[in-house]
């Protein structure tokens, strides 16, 4: 995990206290206007503890659930991931009918959330994973070309199935260096995670000057400085909600039982043991 001394967008675990993340709580007593005992929230940034104290400045979203969804959701595709996946797509990545994008790490549930999206717009998706049985899941939501990177080479899969308009970059390393190849002329970068890098030496990058060649276009991104500059937060849950619900998006779930697993979740997700979106689950609704 990062060291303090690192600079980032967010702060780093510190030893000894809680980790914090996304969460769906329940309120047991509020004080603030709008959010009533018994409401089920969605909270921005909490720390793991079966119960919290928030401040009345504490972002939260009261979960309107009409539709009797599994409330987990909302830490997976109605979630952050869900709105990474759609915010930097629509305002990054820009697809067109007739595309092509390669997404790596695809059967996560930022990765599996952008393929669909893709394939409702009638764009070609390319995506990889880990395992066979992800590879398996891939196909399973329509993805056109599902591969095992372990398996087969990106470089090889690309330059048979691309060339591509669009790359999902949740890995850096060899994968970007594939796709840098593979892409078209103006074509599209979205860096959204560099994991290869997270806990090991970086991967220099070989085909830099394709920047140059290609013009390509490469941004990084946080989900919520995406979601201010589109500015309808609303727009999101009207959009993707619906998807959900009647089945065009589908999803699957990785649900650690307690908080004394919440450890093995965070391994599980470094090592790529994890099969779904990584759930810890406190306790039922």
């Amino acid at each position: 995990m990062r060291d303090a001394s690192k600079k980032s967008y967010s702060s780093a675990f510190t030893l000894g206290k809680p980790i914090s993340g996304f969460s769906v709580s329940r309120v047991l007593r509020s004080e603030k206007e709008g959010v009533k005992e018994g409401d089920n929230i969605y909270v921005y940034e909490t720390a793991f503890q079966e119960y919290n104290v928030l401040s009345a400045q504490h972002p939260v979203m009261v979960i309107d659930n009409k539709e009797n969804l599994p409330l987990s959701l909302y830490v997976g595709v109605l979630g952050m991931p869900g709105k990474t996946a759609y915010y930097a797509l629509d305002v990054i990545g820009q697809p067109k009918q007739g595309e092509t994008i390669y997404v790596s790490t695809g059967a996560g549930p930022v990765g599996a959330t952008v393929s669909q999206i893709c394939k409702s717009l009638g764009l070609k998706v390319i995506a990889s994973a880990g395992s066979d049985d992800k590879v398996e899941f891939l196909k399973s939501i329509g993805v056109d070309v599902a591969f095992n990177y372990k398996k087969d080479k990106i470089a090889d899969v690309l330059e048979k199935e691309g060339p591509i308009d669009i790359y999902w970059d949740n890995v850096g390393g060899e994968s970007l260096d594939a796709a840098l190849e593979a892409c078209k002329d103006r074509a599209r970068i979205i860096c959204c995670g560099a994991i290869s890098a997270y806990n090991g030496v970086p991967t220099p990058i070989k085909n830099w000057t394709y920047f140059l060649t290609k013009r390509l276009t490469i941004r990084g991104f946080v989900v919520g400085e995406l979601e201010a500059q589109v500015g309808q937060p609303k727009v999101f849950y009207e959009k993707m909600v619906p998807l959900v619900a009647n089945g065009q998006i589908k999803w699957n779930e990785h649900v650690f039982e307690g908080l004394d697993k919440a450890g093995d979740a965070i391994l599980a997700v470094q090592k790529g043991d994890n099969t779904a979106k990584t759930v810890v689950k406190v306790a039922d609704a």
